[in-house]
């Protein structure tokens, strides 16, 4: 496959080197990718989406009231945000991420999600450790009200619950951890995890110890690199209502 690759932004993090990239692919007709590297870790591109799409879709899907009041856990190239916000009933949503350049890249346009998101009034983007937040019970994932819960707080961050971007981040997939979550939303509310590859039932198990319903689906997708189906997972709790 003949890719055209250019550099949009590089920048050194706490947790590794930050890299936006853009490929431009002659098999694809010239469709431009976007692809973001952590370090070591590749962490996402443009072509594929249909799993963070999902997540929002499905998350907020389970819902039956108006006005809700959603959080996603990690911007990214802003699949999931602009997901949710194709949902007419979200009032608010605060998007926690925890690098300031992947803010800085939707403020600055360098990616194409970016104008849609900083655009709409109902979209904040909260630069802030959503790990840390959730521990925190005492106060909300929004700063604006930290005493608001959530109808919907939707993750993703880590590749799965057992493959971390770091290792700070394996408690949070605890029961401790999620209990803890749990706390941060509206009775009847939704927590939703993104992962790649196929449902891990062990994780899904332990959502149903932590939550009062627990469920996993499997989203598949073309990928034109292979030639084949390739996977995400779409994780979905519920607190009691």
């Amino acid at each position: 496959m003949s890719l055209m690759i250019e550099e949009l932004d590089f920048r050194p993090t706490p947790i590794g080197d930050l890299v936006l990239r853009r490929r431009k692919s002659v098999q694809l007709k010239g469709v431009d990718i976007y692809e973001v590297k952590l370090g070591d870790y590749f962490l996402m591109s443009s072509l594929f989406h249909d799993a963070e799409d999902q997540l929002a879709k499905l998350g907020l899907g389970i819902l039956e009231q108006d006005n809700l009041d959603v959080v996603v856990g990690g911007l990214g190239l802003g699949y999931t945000a602009v997901s949710a916000l194709e949902d007419e009933r979200v009032n608010s949503l605060v998007v926690v991420e925890y690098l300031a350049g992947v803010i800085d890249w939707h403020r600055k346009g360098l990616v194409p999600m970016g104008s849609k998101l900083t655009a709409d009034p109902r979209c904040r983007l909260v630069q802030a450790d959503f790990f840390a937040a959730s521990r925190d019970v005492s106060k909300s994932f929004d700063p604006e009200n930290p005493e608001h819960k959530h109808d919907a707080i939707l993750l993703d961050i880590d590749h799965t619950p057992t493959n971390v971007l770091h290792q700070t981040n394996t408690r949070f997939y605890t029961e401790e951890g999620l209990g803890e979550l749990a706390q941060h939303l509206k009775p009847g509310g939704v927590f939703g995890l993104w992962a790649d590859g196929f449902p891990e039932d062990s994780f899904t198990t332990l959502l149903g110890t932590v939550f009062h319903t627990a469920e996993a689906h499997t989203i598949e997708f073309d990928n034109p690199f292979t030639g084949n189906n390739s996977e995400g997972a779409v994780y979905l709790a519920r607190v009691s209502p």
